[in-house]
């Protein structure tokens, strides 16, 4: 399943590797499309390749990040 999502991070993740993280603790493949951060908030569209299963566990560490996701389209 490939599907293309926007992230709103927060500043104070400014300094963690996130989207490295996607690719390193899930069995994901993350392609940054465009992103942009400045000191308060930072986004990123990006298309997310993995099984349903292991997007759900990524979206649901996001989610304890406070990273807000939302779904753009599934990609065929």
């Amino acid at each position: 399943m490939k599907i293309k999502v926007e992230l709103t991070i927060p500043g104070e993740l400014k300094n963690e590797p996130i989207i490295y993280y996607m690719g390193s603790k899930f069995k994901i493949i993350p392609t940054i499309v465009e992103a942009s951060f400045s000191t308060d908030i930072g986004w990123a569209y990006l298309f997310l390749e993995g099984e349903k299963g292991e997007l759900e566990r990524l979206f649901d560490y996001l989610k304890t990040k406070d990273i807000k996701l939302e779904r753009i389209e599934e990609v065929k």
